[in-house]
């Protein structure tokens, strides 16, 4: 029966022979080799399937390898590179690249700019199997091209191939892709600047170009600004310009405290077919509106996005741009975790 280490079954343990360094010529290593050089390196120095030569006996010494060991596989076992790649296919869904196994793991990453998306129940289902490693990013974030998304890896060096088995049953039972990068079309978006201060030219608008570089960071862009004092039926009349437009989404910054002057809030709800909600739980960010014109996204926009890095705007962007639908408990999951600023 398989051992035990902290109440984990570690699985059948592989058969190995003990040959000295120096006899080890044209033989072939068993897995990765790693070297550390504390301040300057730390990765592989040899390669699984490595074939021992000459030249390669100093530098296998000089990592503490007086031994090395041939590997000789039980029957119905796999081992940790092949393992790491089932796991990883087993996961893996539309936009991403598998790494070659490297030290045992094998790295899912990015084809391209996009949404990643993570079913967090599957992750914590195919951890619970004994001996496996599946690491991901947390769903809904964006990510580059080439960025790591998730990782894969069993714990020993060998492994049944029926516990592998039994893992890709279990992704199997989920409707779609564990791990996957959608990605993100270009959107077009209505911008609606509001204020008298701005609108009179006494002080410079300062949403626009905070606005623009979020959307262009995403491969979207403004197709207008449009500039109006406090004045619910013009912020009305520019929202509804913009819908006939056919933008994706319309953006209305300015005027969303509760200051008796502001008129966005108000003008937004009068336009739209859902008001999903005003305010969220989020800080910084807490004064953003979502509401709906049939399935265009209209959004009041807090103060905070001008001068802070991270709000609730930059949550529920990325998703409105790849066209989800953001709900009354998408907003109130922003609590948890929301805290970015004191």
């Amino acid at each position: 029966m398989p051992a035990k280490i902290g109440g984990v079954r570690v699985g059948s343990k592989p058969n190995f022979r003990e040959v000295p360094v120096r006899e080890a010529v044209g033989m072939v290593l068993p897995h990765d080799m790693t070297q550390i050089l504390p301040g300057q390196f730390k990765g592989r120095l040899f390669k699984k399937g490595h074939v021992i030569t000459e030249a390669d006996i100093e530098p296998l010494l000089s990592i503490g390898k007086e031994h090395i060991y041939v590997l000789e596989m039980p029957p119905d076992h796999l081992h940790e590179d092949d393992a790491a790649e089932r796991i990883a296919r087993a996961v893996a869904g539309r936009g991403l690249t598998l790494s070659e196994p490297y030290e045992g793991k094998v790295t899912l990453k990015a084809e391209y700019l996009g949404l990643a998306k993570v079913q967090e129940a599957a992750v914590h289902a195919i951890n619970e199997l004994e001996a496996i490693a599946l690491a991901t990013i947390t769903t809904n974030q964006v990510v580059s091209a080439g960025q790591a998304v998730a990782a894969a890896r069993i714990i020993p060096l060998i492994i049944e191939e029926a516990r592998i088995v039994e893992l890709e049953a279990r992704a199997k039972t989920f409707p779609q892709p564990i791990v996957q990068v959608v990605p993100i079309p270009p959107r077009k978006a209505g911008l609606v600047t509001t204020g008298k201060e701005v609108y009179s030219g006494r002080i410079a608008d300062k949403f626009g170009p905070v606005i623009r570089a979020k959307l262009e960071a995403l491969g979207a862009s403004v197709l207008e600004q449009r500039i109006v004092p406090d004045d619910k039926e013009k912020i009305e009349q520019e929202i509804r310009r913009f819908l006939d437009l056919g933008v994706d989404l319309v953006l209305v910054t300015g005027g969303m405290s509760v200051d008796p002057d502001d008129r966005t809030p108000g003008a937004i709800a009068a336009v739209a077919t859902e008001v999903v909600r005003y305010g969220t739980p989020m800080l910084p960010g807490s004064m953003m509106m979502v509401a709906y014109a049939g399935d265009v996204p209209i959004l009041g926009l807090p103060g905070a996005v001008m001068h802070e890095p991270f709000t609730s705007f930059d949550v529920v962007l990325p998703r409105l741009l790849i066209g989800e639908r953001i709900t009354e408990q998408d907003i109130t999951r922003l609590g948890y975790g929301g805290l970015r600023s004191g």
